[in-house]
């Protein structure tokens, strides 16, 4: 994989989004009808972040891996027609692509459930052979729907060639702060926060908290994301809040990491990190208002037309 200072690197998940609406999310043992049709579409949070990135102008590859299958090669076209270089995604024979089932209701709110297929065979030799040319000035994204494993060597790898690193541990899973500590950014929802603090994470206050405590266990830059609250950050600077712009928003599949896509092209592109932020909340502003994950990301050229324009913390 060919790499330059100026590329986005993201190591992670490539699914088949398999999507559906029902009125509310039925009870254990409820069966409730979907309102519609089952979408088939494409995602997996490394695809999305990739994805978003690429679309928001930044120059972005891919290290995953897909099954021999239709839906593998689905992916692939998908992500190669937004000029995501795929060169690091590998096919493994006689797996099944991944996949994820993803339930939305009336309120945009949804619940996922994925099946990692070939994700979870992407292994550290992989990442050896696709991470040696990381040059500093790339940035490099990580999330938690490939193995542990591989996930902490790729931060290792890309922390000692320079690169910075931004952890999204999602889905959520307890860490241990050798891994925290490998990271330059560690970006999070509510949930993943209270699960990793073990405390509520209900308000900004609290959020700030969550932060603060995170940054104690190594890692020097956390950002809480709220949805429709913002964003908290905690640095050596302090804590600061980034309100969100109010949209109607009917579907959040994939807004956190379109928000992470726009944050890390910002990063890429040498903006300061308020300024990276204000670019992830505007993307993932627009993608909420549109149903779907990859198929509802904005292009830079409809930020620049819509005259979205940056904002300070509070």
């Amino acid at each position: 994989m060919e790499v330059t200072a100026r590329r986005f690197v993201v190591v992670g998940s490539l699914n088949v989004d398999l999507v559906t609406q029902v009125r509310q999310f039925p009870k254990p043992g409820e069966t409730v009808l979907a309102g519609g049709e089952l979408a088939t579409l494409s995602g997996g949070k490394g695809a999305n972040q990739a994805l978003a990135a690429a679309r928001l102008g930044a120059n972005t590859a891919l290290v995953g891996r897909v099954g021999d299958d239709a839906y593998g090669r689905h992916l692939l076209e998908c992500l190669q027609r937004d000029r995501v270089a795929c060169s690091g995604v590998g096919t493994t024979p006689g797996c099944s692509s991944g996949v994820a089932v993803i339930v939305v209701d009336q309120a945009g709110r949804n619940t996922i459930i994925v099946a990692p297929g070939a994700s979870a065979r992407l292994s550290t030799d992989d990442l050896d052979r696709h991470l040696s040319r990381l040059v500093p000035g790339n940035v490099v994204a990580l999330q938690l729907e490939i193995p542990l494993p591989a996930v902490a060597h790729a931060a290792a790898l890309a922390r000692a060639r320079g690169a910075l690193v931004v952890l999204n541990p999602s889905p959520a899973q307890r860490l241990g702060d050798t891994l925290l500590a490998s990271v330059d950014m560690f970006v999070l929802n509510e949930t993943e926060a209270s699960l990793l603090t073990g405390q509520p994470v209900d308000t900004i206050a609290q959020a700030g908290s969550a932060a603060a405590a995170l940054r104690k266990r190594g890692a020097p830059c956390v950002l809480v994301t709220r949805g429709a609250g913002g964003v908290v950050a905690a640095q050596a600077t302090g804590i600061h809040h980034f309100p969100a712009r109010t949209v109607a928003a009917i579907d959040t599949t994939a807004a956190g990491e379109t928000f992470i896509g726009g944050l890390c092209a910002g990063l890429l592109e040498g903006l300061e990190l308020p300024e990276a932020i204000e670019l992830g909340q505007a993307a993932a502003a627009v993608q909420v208002t549109r149903p779907g994950a990859q198929a509802a990301m904005p292009f830079r050229r409809e930020l620049d037309e819509s005259g979205i324009g940056g904002r300070a913390a509070g």
